[in-house]
């Protein structure tokens, strides 16, 4: 049985809001609200959902870029919540990030040498000339000239710089990569390139990604389990072929009917969400997508449905939030 490198139980993250003449506190920003996953070993597990949604920010909080205010982080047998700062920089070594924007995460002051040797330097791997063999090997494993190492980074395409950072995030041959966002800024022809780059560094390394888009087309190419976020909170997760095949909560519908059919002749039923998405700092009371969801009865209003196995019997690894789920569809 496959093991999991990394679980995480509960995870919550609000944070505060100030106002008035006295900056007092007026409330809390419920960004990522009782967050429960795992990824297995070597496997990829994509997040999906609206922008505001709180995917970023369960990223970052899984690594503690961002403390979390509750929940446990275990990754390789440890508890991250409860380890020390001194062994949690230890841990880094094998828990990394690949940034949404490729041309903010890279020093526009330092060459691309300088920048890939920096980790090497923090965590006191190698000598000075055994990382800059290592710099070179990063740079042609990612598709990249060698010359790159004595350029800066605006003299790279979005592209080329995205390579860069991916270079950086499997310097120390990691276990775990959060993947935030790592197309959305590419265009369309260089998205699937790095995708593939992804993937492809995926069974060389044996990487297990979180990968965290709202381009359901993407996601489904690169992931073996999708979880959906909406406003704070997983409403639906299950393995990659039966999320497309039989979504059953009616947010995961929506979305899912967005993805543009490449062929002409077919036909796909699109529905299209009524109003926006509420503030994460005043959710609605109850199920927080019932005041968009056109199946929505009473006890949606009222009571946020916990999120349990789908209510078909064949169905044991597919969890979802929905009191209606399965009974109604979009699609």
């Amino acid at each position: 049985m496959m093991q999991n490198l990394l679980e995480v139980h509960h995870l919550t993250k609000h944070f505060p809001l100030y106002g008035g003449v006295f900056r007092k506190k007026t409330g809390y920003v419920y960004a990522v609200d009782d967050v429960s996953l795992s990824i297995q070993e070597g496997k990829t597990l994509g997040l999906v959902g609206e922008s505001g949604c709180g995917k970023t920010t369960l990223g970052r909080a899984i690594l503690r870029l961002i403390e979390p205010d509750s929940g446990a982080i275990h990754f390789m047998g440890q508890d991250l919540m409860t380890i020390s700062q001194r062994r949690l920089r230890g841990v880094r070594k094998n828990m990394q990030i690949i940034f949404q924007d490729p041309f903010e995460s890279l020093d526009a002051r330092q060459t691309i040498g300088d920048i890939l040797e920096e980790p090497y330097e923090i965590h006191k791997v190698g000598s000075v000339s055994d990382r800059r063999i290592a710099v070179k090997n990063l740079l042609n494993r990612v598709g990249m000239p060698d010359n790159a190492v004595s350029r800066f980074a605006h003299e790279f395409s979005g592209g080329q710089r995205q390579r860069i950072g991916i270079a950086r995030a499997i310097a120390l041959n990691p276990r775990l990569i959060v993947c935030d966002e790592p197309v959305s800024a590419l265009d369309v022809s260089i998205q699937s390139q790095i995708v593939n780059l992804l993937i492809e560094l995926q069974r060389e390394m044996r990487l297990s990604y979180l990968f965290i888009a709202h381009n359901l087309a993407v996601v489904k190419h690169i992931s073996d389990d999708i979880a959906v976020m909406y406003l704070g909170r997983i409403v639906e997760q299950t393995d990659s072929e039966s999320l497309y095949a039989a979504p059953l909560h009616p947010y995961t519908q929506a979305l899912i009917s967005a993805i543009p059919v490449p062929d002409p002749s077919r036909k796909r039923k699109r529905f299209q969400l009524a109003g926006d998405v509420p503030s994460p700092a005043n959710p609605p009371a109850g199920c927080h997508f019932h005041p968009r969801c056109p199946f929505a009865v009473a006890i949606c209003k009222t009571a946020y449905p916990p999120l349990v196995a789908a209510p078909r019997i064949d169905e044991k690894n597919h969890q979802v939030a929905c009191h209606r789920a399965g009974a109604v569809s979009l699609l």
